[in-house]
């Protein structure tokens, strides 16, 4: 199976991975297939469960979608993932190589007994931590930041499994979610900034943690509470115990989940993720209205932040692009022949609604504006008088290094260029984006507090929270020099 990334769908950034975890239910190996599948969005590459029954340690890892590893086509997986308890991810890689040795969740066998960990972000030390575990001996089987978390828990002295990995915790920095199992206990842990999520909820006795509320709702659970940044939650026969081992820091939650990773239909940090990209567009409306005929969705994810903007500027909302569904990242490669047909393999122009028309195009970003060129001159080929574009989040100037894959900064167009160039290169009559205190404003925030900001938002402001120790140190993002044959 080749994995790829669509060439046709790279002006945006792409989702960092997600995380699953279960205690105390007979089933917990499909509850937690259910969960990632409500989660696919965050991670489409590979697919991972870990399962104990308190004694035996249960794995399928495997490359591809959640459905093709844990499907109905695999239940002879499914029976021999026995167990109370479970882990599982689903990956898009940020750090390490699309390869199956970096499949999560990661497992060992430890002076304690049994261990797996499945992890949602980027250390931003890793590189350094590495290359001193390896100078002492450790030996490294993937080419992930992972990995590094498990052999400092290897190493630590300490008496109990939450004490060596606070100890080991303590050790590395970056934006992060971790769900750790051992034979009895499922562990779970946010970074103190809180930059990626993590949410608790509860199915009969059994508890879970996952990435997303979508992975409770999916399997009928009730959703608890958030896990507070820099909380550790100890789940066992005790039921929920909770920790706060790290010294205090100001919140900083990625305000990308809100415009562009999460599900919809998710709540996270309180918000309902709809209704945040719907206010998105009605200030973005505020901010940037211009006479037009009808408001036009990016599908999909152009779609809750256009109703917005249909709305606030009192214009009628339609679908004029319809997407094709079927056209995922793991898809037959175009021969060059048909490659020009580009865009149209994802998108399609709706002519009725677009033609002798001027059209506000909404989407979420632009990374690389390839996509967005594409988008506009289908849609004028359809017969739109103007295009004008709106874009539901401030320009992306930066990289991010906390779990998000996203190009070099010199490949962001929003880096090279000006609103105004960047409208030229796209072919749009206007070009606006959202200001970064009109986005604080729809997440109910009077304006960006600069001093402490709410969010983070690093990709916008060049802010980072958290040290970028192996960036600044010149090191390379590539962990070995082990490669695969596909």
């Amino acid at each position: 199976m080749t994995l790829t990334t669509s060439p046709y769908d790279d002006d945006h950034l792409h989702e960092e991975c997600a995380i699953y975890g279960i205690f105390g239910t007979s089933d917990a190996a499909a509850h937690t297939a259910l969960g990632l599948h409500a989660l696919q969005h965050r991670g489409q590459e590979a697919a991972g469960i870990v399962a104990t029954d308190g004694t035996t340690f249960n794995v399928h890892r495997g490359l591809g979608h959640v459905g093709e590893n844990f499907g109905e086509d695999n239940q002879e997986v499914m029976d021999q993932l026995v167990g109370h308890s479970a882990i599982g991810h689903t990956r898009y890689s940020t750090t390490g190589e699309t390869a199956l040795r970096n499949v999560q969740p990661l497992f060992a066998d430890l002076e304690f007994g049994g261990f797996a960990l499945c992890h949602n972000g980027n250390l931003t030390n890793a590189l350094q931590v590495r290359e001193g575990l390896v100078r002492q001996g450790s030996i490294f089987q993937s080419t992930m930041d992972t990995e590094v978390i498990i052999h400092l828990i290897a190493r630590s002295r300490r008496a109990s499994v939450v004490d060596r990995l606070v100890e080991a915790m303590n050790q590395v920095e970056g934006g992060y979610s971790l769900i750790c199992m051992s034979k009895d206990t499922l562990i779970g842990l946010r970074d103190p900034f809180g930059v990626r999520p993590l949410v608790l909820g509860k199915i009969g006795e059994a508890y879970i943690l996952c990435s997303e509320t979508c992975g409770l709702d999916i399997i009928g659970a009730d959703f608890v509470r958030d896990i507070n940044p820099g909380e550790l939650v100890v789940i066992d026969g005790k039921g929920v115990r909770s920790f706060f081992p790290f010294r205090p820091r100001q919140s900083r939650f990625c305000i990308f989940e809100y415009i562009y990773f999460a599900r919809p239909d998710s709540m996270v940090e309180g918000h309902s993720v709809y209704a945040a990209r719907k206010g998105i567009g009605s200030e973005l409306a505020r901010e940037s209205g211009v006479d037009a005929d009808v408001v036009v969705p990016v599908p999909d994810s152009g779609v809750p932040a256009a109703i917005g903007y249909a709305e606030a500027s009192g214009l009628p909302f339609e679908l004029g692009i319809i997407r094709n569904h079927y056209v995922g990242r793991t898809f037959i490669q175009p021969t060059d022949k048909v490659r020009h047909l580009g865009v149209k393999l994802k998108h399609n122009a709706n002519r009725g609604q677009l033609e002798g028309k001027r059209v506000i195009l909404v989407d979420d970003s632009i990374v690389r504006g390839t996509t967005s060129t594409k988008i506009v001159e289908m849609v004028r080929q359809a017969g739109a008088t103007e295009v004008h574009m709106r874009i539901a989040s401030p320009p992306t100037t930066h990289s991010c290094f906390y779990g998000v894959d996203t190009p070099e900064r010199e490949k962001l167009l929003a880096a090279q260029m000006s609103v105004e160039e960047m409208a030229e290169k796209i072919g749009v009559d206007s070009l606006a984006f959202i200001s970064i205190d009109g986005l604080y404003r729809a997440m109910g925030e009077a304006a960006r507090n600069n001093d402490q900001p709410q969010f983070c938002d690093a990709c916008f402001t060049g802010d980072y929270p958290i040290a970028l120790t192996d960036y600044n140190g010149g090191r390379t993002r590539q962990l070995s020099l082990l490669a695969e044959a596909s």
